[in-house]
């Protein structure tokens, strides 16, 4: 067992995780995209840990964590703060083991996770609005019922977890990366990550990723005072301090940490899911955005990214997609002013049609004031192959007397 009191996190730790977890964890795929590879101008390698049967990479660290409990304290029982992979992480592997686990959730978790989780087998606790809250209820707990608190980043045992993807990663390509670029929480995947890979491969760069609303170590590492706050589609890296045993080793291993925006996240969702054919959640994508925000820092490198997880609500997920669609112009809104007379609604579905174009919706008002009396404006909705399509729909209309306006 691992002495969890020994601050140093070193490569003979996370190896005789990678011993303790092997065979109770996928050894996830590691593969080559061509075509992200021309669309960013990196040599990209995707670690896919979607591919963990709770979707997320959370399994390894709680799983060797909990492996290294005493008899006494998988008797006694285990809780855990997590609004999402953390929670059924140390659910699935608790229920799996025969250990009694309790989790405390923010009131406002998605339903769909708070389910995941109770499907597990553990005791779902929603308390507080925030995860401040529910981590000051979930301390109060450990220590009312006696049980043990799994911390699910600032621990040794879960970065030796966490750090067994790199071993997978550098293991499965035929030839050196010349970086890892791992998105940023609490810091348990990348203390993780960076502490196997540069033991193993000392030359090469490990970069963090976070969201500009959550700068958490991108901060720290400049000395500067935190500042985090705000809405993100990354949830699962919105947090405003890293861990301290992380931070150390962020401070001593992690070369670079870059920022990305949520329009760059979306994309790399989007990216995923049409180039990939695989499902990200927003913090998974992070990666791959920073390779989108930042391709003069990796053009040309041989890039290796975690997909950390793809716990993504569906409706979120439908949303990134269409919204992407109205991003590249394939969907467009627009309007129609005209003279209010029969067969005018005819006239323009066949010059949109007649140009290749779908109408997907139509609304028509004549009752607004600032539409003459006699005339009638048409709001359409068209879907198009592209931003060059959409202009020639566009002109076809502007040539048959009705240009539109885009809305």
């Amino acid at each position: 067992m691992l002495n969890v009191t020994e601050n140093t996190l070193k490569l003979e730790d996370v190896q005789a995780a990678a011993d303790v977890i092997a065979g109770q964890v996928e050894h996830t795929p590691m593969r080559h995209s061509r075509t992200l590879s021309e669309i960013t101008g990196a040599e990209v390698w995707i670690k896919f840990e979607n591919f963990q049967f709770t979707a997320a990479f959370k399994e390894r660290g709680a799983l060797n964590r909990l492996m290294g409990l005493t008899d006494e304290e998988k008797k006694r029982g285990v809780i855990a703060m997590s609004a999402g992979n953390h929670a059924q992480g140390v659910a699935y592997h608790g229920q799996r083991l025969g250990i009694p686990v309790t989790i405390v959730m923010p009131e406002n978790t998605p339903f769909v996770k708070v389910q995941h989780t109770r499907n597990y087998g553990a005791r779902v606790i929603l308390k507080g609005s925030t995860l401040i809250e529910a981590n000051e209820h979930a301390q109060m707990l450990c220590e009312k019922e006696n049980l043990v608190f799994l911390h699910p980043f600032d621990d040794k045992l879960v970065m030796a977890g966490q750090g067994t993807i790199a071993l997978e990663m550098l293991d499965d390509v035929s030839k050196p990366l010349d970086c890892l670029v791992i998105p940023v929480g609490g810091g348990g995947l990348i203390s993780g990550i960076a502490t196997a890979a540069k033991a193993l491969q000392p030359d090469i760069e490990v970069i963090g990723v976070e969201v500009e609303q959550f700068p958490a170590l991108f901060n720290e590492l400049k000395g500067e005072p935190p500042k985090a706050g705000g809405t993100t589609i990354a949830e699962g890296i919105a947090v405003k301090t890293v861990g301290r045993r992380n931070f150390e080793i962020c401070q001593r291993l992690v070369d670079d940490v870059v920022l990305v925006d949520e329009d760059t996240i979306e994309r790399a969702i989007t990216l995923y899911a049409t180039v990939e054919k695989t499902i990200s959640e927003g913090a998974g994508a992070a990666g791959l955005a920073a390779l989108l925000a930042h391709p003069t820092r990796f053009s040309g490198k041989r890039v290796g990214l975690v997909l950390c997880g793809g716990n993504i609500d569906t409706r979120l997920l439908a949303s990134v997609l269409t919204r992407s669609l109205v991003r590249d112009q394939r969907l467009v809104n627009i309007r129609i002013l005209g003279d209010d007379r029969p067969g005018l609604l005819a006239l323009v579905s066949k010059v949109i049609g007649d140009s290749g174009a779908n109408i997907i919706e139509v609304a028509h008002n004549r009752l607004a004031l600032d539409v003459p009396a006699k005339g009638a404006e048409f709001d359409i909705l068209v879907e198009t192959r592209d931003a060059q399509h959409t202009q020639e729909v566009i002109e076809a209309l502007t040539a048959a007397g009705y240009p539109p306006r885009k809305l």
